[in-house]
């Protein structure tokens, strides 16, 4: 195999796809990337056999081939040579990699070894970027990271009234939100998508324009999702996912309204004296406003916070954490907070956007 590439694209689809090459611990050939050239296109592929990251670009090609190249010293490599074309040249396991005066042979691994990456199929639907990255940023910070709770650990996409739904929950919060389709749509039956391939897909997609949309092609057992050059293909998680529409309330008789930024840095200021997950930050529900407050063994921290408020006076308790990521995920300037009383779920959401929903559950306090 060789070919001529400019070194900034090479750069760019050599760090893309190596972000789903295996750490260490696996096998010595999913630590590498494997690059596929024919005539003038190039596809570098790297996977840790649940994900896989394709990206394809076109280059001068010189002769058909595949080498498997180590990910992080081929990347290092490129990244450091001077701006301009470069030459990589596969021979069995060597490749050459040379540019101006700069020259490096680095040892490859087998081809043979590389474990089969299926073409993904032609998508059946697709979706606005902009609107899809905004929505994992919001649902994907509700997913557990336990590998003890696999079924949470990832999100659930479903249809909803002929459009996407996602949802997400780690059993303490949980998040939803509706996004509609640029077209076709997903299938009747739920299919549940691990959370750390939604991030990578978030970041592929992060600063799309309103124009740009990601293809999605599904099977019983994967998911790919198609940006511009780039496909992400993951296995998807299997099991059926809790019912999550059970939590959610119908109504809730009380009702806070106020500044995002405002209760934002308030709830950050008192979590301040929190040094474990089991301090809770108390909201004081009241006419005007809430009051804000942390006891710790560190001392105690209070703040005022106005704001409009409809319902009965009473105090609710939360992971301050949790709720700074439900505040943080609200897409407007006023969040509402919802609530029934003490010890059922809240919700954060927008005073202007009904697509998006926020559940909180609350800490017992004494």
């Amino acid at each position: 195999m060789k070919f001529r590439s400019e070194r900034d694209a090479l750069a760019e689809a050599l760090a893309t796809a190596g972000r789903a090459v295996a750490s260490r611990g696996s096998s010595a050939v999913l630590s590498g990337l494997l690059l596929h050239c024919e005539g003038n296109t190039l596809t570098v592929t790297g996977t840790d056999l649940d994900l896989a990251i394709r990206v394809q670009f076109e280059v001068i090609g010189i002769t058909d081939g595949t080498a498997v190249i180590p990910a992080k010293l081929a990347a290092d490599i490129v990244r450091s040579l001077e701006p301009g074309a470069l030459t990589i040249d596969a021979v069995e396991e060597r490749v050459d990699i040379a540019a101006a005066r700069s020259h490096f042979g680095i040892h490859a691994y087998p081809a043979a070894e590389f474990p089969n990456v299926a073409t993904a199929a032609t998508p059946t639907f697709h979706i606005g970027a902009k609107a899809l990255t905004e929505g994992l940023k919001q649902v994907v910070r509700a997913s557990s990271s336990d590998d003890a709770r696999p079924l949470l650990t990832g999100v659930l996409l479903t249809n909803h009234d002929g459009g996407l739904r996602m949802v997400a929950t780690d059993s303490y919060r949980l998040a939803l939100r509706d996004l509609g389709v640029a077209s076709g749509g997903l299938a009747d039956s739920d299919i549940l998508v691990p959370a750390r391939s939604l991030n990578e897909l978030a970041r592929l997609t992060n600063g799309s324009g309103d124009e740009d949309v990601v293809g999605i092609a599904h099977s019983a057992n994967e998911i790919a999702f198609t940006v511009g050059n780039v496909t992400i293909s993951t296995r998807l998680l299997d099991g059926t996912y809790p019912d999550y529409r059970q939590l959610i309330p119908e109504s809730y008789p009380n009702q806070l309204v106020v500044g995002k930024e405002t209760l934002m840095n308030a709830v950050r200021r008192v979590r301040l004296l929190v040094r474990d997950n089991t301090t809770p930050v108390r909201l004081s529900m009241r006419s005007g406003g809430v009051d804000l407050t942390v006891k710790s063994t560190d001392g105690d921290a209070s703040e005022t916070v106005d704001g409009d408020y409809t319902g009965d006076e009473f105090t609710i308790a939360f992971n301050p954490t949790y709720l700074i990521d439900g505040i943080d995920a609200v897409l407007s300037d006023e969040v509402v907070i919802e609530s029934t009383d003490a010890s059922r779920p809240a919700t954060v959401r927008s005073a202007e956007h009904t697509d998006f929903r926020y559940l909180l559950m609350p800490v017992r306090v004494s």
